[in-house]
Protein backbone atom coordinates (compact mmCIF):
# COMPACT_ATOMS: atom_id res chain seq x y z
CA UNK A 1 0.00 0.00 0.00
CA UNK A 2 1.44 3.35 -1.03
CA UNK A 3 1.45 6.32 1.32
CA UNK A 4 2.36 9.90 0.45
CA UNK A 5 3.82 12.82 2.37
CA UNK A 6 2.97 16.30 1.09
CA UNK A 7 5.61 19.02 1.23
CA UNK A 8 5.39 22.69 0.30
CA UNK A 9 8.32 24.01 -1.78
CA UNK A 10 8.37 27.27 -3.73
CA UNK A 11 4.62 27.76 -3.17
CA UNK A 12 3.53 24.40 -4.57
CA UNK A 13 2.93 21.01 -3.04
CA UNK A 14 4.78 17.93 -4.12
CA UNK A 15 4.32 14.38 -2.98
CA UNK A 16 6.98 11.85 -1.97
CA UNK A 17 5.88 8.25 -1.98
CA UNK A 18 6.92 6.31 1.11
CA UNK A 19 7.05 2.59 0.45
CA UNK A 20 7.41 0.36 3.49
CA UNK A 21 7.97 -2.72 1.35
CA UNK A 22 11.20 -3.50 -0.44
CA UNK A 23 11.57 -1.74 -3.78
CA UNK A 24 13.82 -2.33 -6.76
CA UNK A 25 17.47 -2.61 -5.75
CA UNK A 26 20.11 -0.26 -7.08
CA UNK A 27 23.11 -1.84 -8.73
CA UNK A 28 26.67 -0.93 -7.84
CA UNK A 29 28.17 -1.07 -11.34
CA UNK A 30 27.40 2.58 -12.33
CA UNK A 31 29.32 3.82 -9.29
CA UNK A 32 32.11 1.33 -9.92
CA UNK A 33 32.38 2.51 -13.54
CA UNK A 34 32.55 6.16 -12.43
CA UNK A 35 35.27 5.27 -9.94
CA UNK A 36 37.28 3.52 -12.65
CA UNK A 37 37.14 6.75 -14.69
CA UNK A 38 38.27 8.71 -11.63
CA UNK A 39 41.19 6.35 -11.02
CA UNK A 40 42.24 6.62 -14.67
CA UNK A 41 42.20 10.43 -14.40
CA UNK A 42 44.42 10.28 -11.31
CA UNK A 43 46.95 8.06 -13.08
CA UNK A 44 47.02 10.36 -16.11
CA UNK A 45 47.82 13.47 -14.06
CA UNK A 46 51.49 14.49 -13.61
CA UNK A 47 53.20 12.95 -10.57
CA UNK A 48 53.53 16.35 -8.89
CA UNK A 49 49.77 16.21 -8.18
CA UNK A 50 50.28 13.24 -5.85
CA UNK A 51 51.85 13.35 -2.39
CA UNK A 52 53.69 10.10 -3.12
CA UNK A 53 53.71 7.63 -6.02
CA UNK A 54 50.77 8.40 -8.30
CA UNK A 55 49.40 4.88 -7.84
CA UNK A 56 49.01 5.13 -4.03
CA UNK A 57 45.60 6.83 -3.77
CA UNK A 58 44.10 5.02 -6.80
CA UNK A 59 45.16 1.66 -5.33
CA UNK A 60 43.57 2.55 -1.99
CA UNK A 61 40.36 3.60 -3.74
CA UNK A 62 40.30 0.36 -5.73
CA UNK A 63 40.81 -1.75 -2.59
CA UNK A 64 37.96 0.09 -0.86
CA UNK A 65 35.70 -0.46 -3.87
CA UNK A 66 36.39 -4.20 -3.94
CA UNK A 67 35.78 -4.40 -0.18
CA UNK A 68 32.43 -2.61 -0.58
CA UNK A 69 31.35 -4.93 -3.40
CA UNK A 70 32.22 -7.97 -1.29
CA UNK A 71 30.51 -6.59 1.82
CA UNK A 72 27.14 -5.99 0.13
CA UNK A 73 27.44 -8.51 -2.73
CA UNK A 74 27.16 -5.82 -5.37
CA UNK A 75 23.78 -4.53 -4.17
CA UNK A 76 22.72 -1.69 -1.90
CA UNK A 77 19.52 -3.13 -0.45
CA UNK A 78 21.22 -4.75 2.55
CA UNK A 79 21.97 -2.72 5.66
CA UNK A 80 25.59 -3.70 6.11
CA UNK A 81 27.39 -1.55 8.72
CA UNK A 82 30.75 -2.55 7.28
CA UNK A 83 29.69 -1.50 3.80
CA UNK A 84 28.41 1.85 5.10
CA UNK A 85 31.68 2.59 6.90
CA UNK A 86 33.77 1.61 3.89
CA UNK A 87 31.62 3.79 1.63
CA UNK A 88 32.08 6.83 3.88
CA UNK A 89 35.83 6.24 3.96
CA UNK A 90 35.86 6.07 0.16
CA UNK A 91 33.92 9.34 -0.07
CA UNK A 92 36.34 11.05 2.31
CA UNK A 93 39.31 9.87 0.24
CA UNK A 94 37.71 11.03 -3.02
CA UNK A 95 36.79 14.49 -1.74
CA UNK A 96 40.15 14.95 0.02
CA UNK A 97 41.99 13.95 -3.17
CA UNK A 98 39.85 16.35 -5.21
CA UNK A 99 40.66 19.18 -2.80
CA UNK A 100 44.36 18.31 -2.79
CA UNK A 101 44.84 18.26 -6.57
CA UNK A 102 42.79 21.45 -6.91
CA UNK A 103 45.03 23.25 -4.42
CA UNK A 104 48.11 21.93 -6.25
CA UNK A 105 46.76 23.23 -9.55
CA UNK A 106 45.91 26.66 -8.13
CA UNK A 107 49.38 26.96 -6.58
CA UNK A 108 50.99 26.04 -9.91
CA UNK A 109 48.85 28.57 -11.73
CA UNK A 110 49.86 31.32 -9.33
CA UNK A 111 53.54 30.45 -8.93
CA UNK A 112 54.08 28.88 -12.35
CA UNK A 113 54.30 25.10 -12.42
CA UNK A 114 55.71 22.92 -15.23
CA UNK A 115 52.30 22.28 -16.78
CA UNK A 116 51.66 26.03 -17.10
CA UNK A 117 54.37 26.38 -19.77
CA UNK A 118 52.15 24.73 -22.35
CA UNK A 119 48.54 25.68 -23.02
CA UNK A 120 47.78 22.13 -24.18
CA UNK A 121 49.20 20.47 -21.06
CA UNK A 122 47.50 23.03 -18.84
CA UNK A 123 44.09 22.48 -20.42
CA UNK A 124 44.54 18.70 -20.24
CA UNK A 125 45.49 18.73 -16.55
CA UNK A 126 42.79 21.27 -15.71
CA UNK A 127 40.07 19.30 -17.48
CA UNK A 128 41.15 16.06 -15.79
CA UNK A 129 41.06 17.67 -12.34
CA UNK A 130 37.71 19.34 -13.05
CA UNK A 131 36.18 16.04 -14.16
CA UNK A 132 37.62 14.23 -11.13
CA UNK A 133 36.02 16.74 -8.76
CA UNK A 134 32.65 16.14 -10.41
CA UNK A 135 33.01 12.39 -9.78
CA UNK A 136 34.13 12.96 -6.17
CA UNK A 137 31.18 15.22 -5.35
CA UNK A 138 28.79 12.86 -7.13
CA UNK A 139 29.86 10.14 -4.69
CA UNK A 140 29.44 12.57 -1.79
CA UNK A 141 25.88 13.48 -2.78
CA UNK A 142 24.97 9.85 -3.51
CA UNK A 143 26.39 8.50 -0.24
CA UNK A 144 24.73 11.06 2.06
CA UNK A 145 21.42 12.00 0.42
CA UNK A 146 18.50 10.69 2.46
CA UNK A 147 20.73 8.56 4.68
CA UNK A 148 22.60 6.94 1.78
CA UNK A 149 21.74 4.41 -0.93
CA UNK A 150 21.04 1.64 1.57
CA UNK A 151 18.26 3.60 3.27
CA UNK A 152 16.88 4.87 -0.03
CA UNK A 153 16.74 1.31 -1.38
CA UNK A 154 14.47 0.20 1.46
CA UNK A 155 12.24 3.27 1.80
CA UNK A 156 12.15 6.76 0.36
CA UNK A 157 13.25 9.36 2.93
CA UNK A 158 10.54 11.53 4.41
CA UNK A 159 12.90 14.52 4.40
CA UNK A 160 15.36 14.22 1.49
CA UNK A 161 18.50 16.34 1.30
CA UNK A 162 17.96 17.03 -2.42
CA UNK A 163 14.67 17.71 -4.18
CA UNK A 164 14.69 16.16 -7.65
CA UNK A 165 12.03 17.17 -10.19
CA UNK A 166 10.56 13.65 -10.01
CA UNK A 167 10.02 14.16 -6.27
CA UNK A 168 8.54 17.65 -6.55
CA UNK A 169 6.07 16.55 -9.21
CA UNK A 170 4.88 12.93 -8.85
CA UNK A 171 3.42 13.03 -12.37
CA UNK A 172 6.94 13.08 -13.86
CA UNK A 173 7.87 9.57 -12.68
CA UNK A 174 6.41 6.30 -11.52
CA UNK A 175 5.30 6.01 -7.87
CA UNK A 176 8.17 5.20 -5.57
CA UNK A 177 10.80 6.82 -7.78
CA UNK A 178 14.03 7.62 -5.98
CA UNK A 179 17.39 8.84 -7.24
CA UNK A 180 20.12 6.36 -8.11
CA UNK A 181 23.82 6.88 -8.67
CA UNK A 182 23.48 8.01 -12.29
CA UNK A 183 21.39 10.99 -11.12
CA UNK A 184 24.21 12.38 -8.96
CA UNK A 185 26.96 12.83 -11.61
CA UNK A 186 24.36 14.88 -13.49
CA UNK A 187 23.82 16.94 -10.33
CA UNK A 188 27.58 17.41 -9.96
CA UNK A 189 28.05 18.33 -13.62
CA UNK A 190 25.29 20.94 -13.72
CA UNK A 191 26.53 22.48 -10.47
CA UNK A 192 30.10 22.58 -11.83
CA UNK A 193 29.04 24.32 -15.04
CA UNK A 194 26.30 26.66 -13.79
CA UNK A 195 28.00 27.35 -10.41
CA UNK A 196 24.54 27.07 -8.82
CA UNK A 197 21.64 24.62 -8.53
CA UNK A 198 19.68 24.01 -11.70
CA UNK A 199 16.75 21.57 -11.56
CA UNK A 200 17.84 19.76 -8.37
CA UNK A 201 17.45 21.87 -5.23
CA UNK A 202 19.55 21.36 -2.07
CA UNK A 203 17.31 21.26 1.01
CA UNK A 204 19.56 20.44 3.96
CA UNK A 205 22.38 22.65 5.21
CA UNK A 206 25.13 20.15 4.42
CA UNK A 207 23.82 19.81 0.85
CA UNK A 208 23.87 23.58 0.37
CA UNK A 209 27.41 23.86 1.76
CA UNK A 210 28.62 20.93 -0.37
CA UNK A 211 27.19 22.42 -3.56
CA UNK A 212 28.65 25.83 -2.70
CA UNK A 213 32.05 24.25 -2.14
CA UNK A 214 31.92 22.37 -5.43
CA UNK A 215 30.81 25.50 -7.31
CA UNK A 216 33.71 27.49 -5.82
CA UNK A 217 36.14 24.68 -6.68
CA UNK A 218 34.89 24.52 -10.26
CA UNK A 219 35.00 28.30 -10.64
CA UNK A 220 38.65 28.39 -9.54
CA UNK A 221 39.66 25.57 -11.87
CA UNK A 222 37.84 26.78 -14.97
CA UNK A 223 38.52 30.48 -14.44
CA UNK A 224 42.22 30.22 -13.66
CA UNK A 225 43.00 27.47 -16.17
CA UNK A 226 41.24 29.16 -19.09
CA UNK A 227 42.75 32.55 -18.25
CA UNK A 228 46.27 31.09 -17.99
CA UNK A 229 45.86 29.04 -21.17
CA UNK A 230 44.76 32.14 -23.11
CA UNK A 231 47.71 34.05 -21.68
CA UNK A 232 50.11 31.31 -22.81
CA UNK A 233 48.57 31.27 -26.30
CA UNK A 234 48.84 35.06 -26.63
CA UNK A 235 52.42 34.99 -25.36
CA UNK A 236 53.38 32.31 -27.90
CA UNK A 237 51.75 34.30 -30.71
CA UNK A 238 53.65 37.43 -29.66
CA UNK A 239 56.98 35.62 -29.62
CA UNK A 240 56.22 34.13 -33.04
CA UNK A 241 55.49 37.58 -34.44
CA UNK A 242 58.74 38.98 -33.04
CA UNK A 243 60.76 36.09 -34.42
CA UNK A 244 59.27 36.57 -37.88
CA UNK A 245 59.52 40.37 -37.62
CA UNK A 246 55.82 40.87 -38.45
CA UNK A 247 53.26 43.12 -36.86
CA UNK A 248 50.57 40.69 -35.67
CA UNK A 249 49.49 37.08 -35.70
CA UNK A 250 47.49 37.47 -38.92
CA UNK A 251 50.62 38.70 -40.71
CA UNK A 252 52.47 35.69 -39.30
CA UNK A 253 49.91 33.37 -40.84
CA UNK A 254 50.25 35.17 -44.20
CA UNK A 255 54.03 34.90 -43.92
CA UNK A 256 53.76 31.16 -43.33
CA UNK A 257 51.43 30.74 -46.31
CA UNK A 258 53.87 32.58 -48.60
CA UNK A 259 56.74 30.34 -47.43
CA UNK A 260 54.70 27.22 -48.15
CA UNK A 261 53.94 28.47 -51.69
Amino acid sequence: MWSHCDRLIFGSFYSIAVVPARIRSEKRWPGAAALVVGIALELLLPRRFSLGPNWTVPTFELVLTVAILIADRGRVDSRSPASRVLMLVLVIVLVAEAAGITVRLVVDLIEGGPETNSATELLGSGFGIWLYTIIAFAFLYWALDGGGPQDRALALPEFPDFAFPEQMNPHLAQPGWRPEFSDYPYLGFTNATAFSPTDVMPLSRWAKLAMAGQAADSLMILGLVIARAIDRSVSCSSRLCKRLNVRDASDALSFGAERSD
